[in-house]
């Protein structure tokens, strides 16, 4: 079973995420926080992460900073789940290696998943 670590600091969308993924078949590991997250990371080694930029403790660009410089979380693919819809912030976290980036509010958890099924090389599931 794939496993994914999902960073955000809204406990009801964590929730919501988390229902439809395990209903997907993955397993599913959430961190409230930045600082969290990337402990979890290096702990759990997920098979992707999924990371809002406004988080408290350490914010998204810097987790994402931290898991791409370390050698045993650098080949975790990371989508970018925000509000945060610059470009200056999307070409920042790109930069950074993030794998993808969504805006939270121009897609549905529909969508989201399919996204993630994808970077995983699961869309035939």
């Amino acid at each position: 079973m794939k496993k994914i670590l999902f960073i955000e600091d809204e406990a009801v969308l964590q929730k919501t995420f988390e229902g439809a993924f395990r209903a997907e078949g993955y397993d599913v590991i959430s961190a409230l926080d930045g600082e969290t997250g990337v402990k979890l990371a290096k702990s759990e080694k997920p098979d992707l992460i999924l990371l809002d930029l406004v988080l408290p403790k350490l914010n998204g660009f810097e987790v994402l900073r931290r898991l791409k410089n370390d050698s045993d979380t650098k080949e975790i693919p990371v989508i970018i789940l925000t509000n945060l819809e610059r470009m200056s912030d999307i070409d920042k976290a790109l930069e950074l290696g993030a794998t993808t980036y969504l805006v939270k509010v121009d897609y549905s958890l529909d969508e989201v998943i399919k996204k993630v099924k994808k970077t995983l090389g699961d869309s035939d599931k």
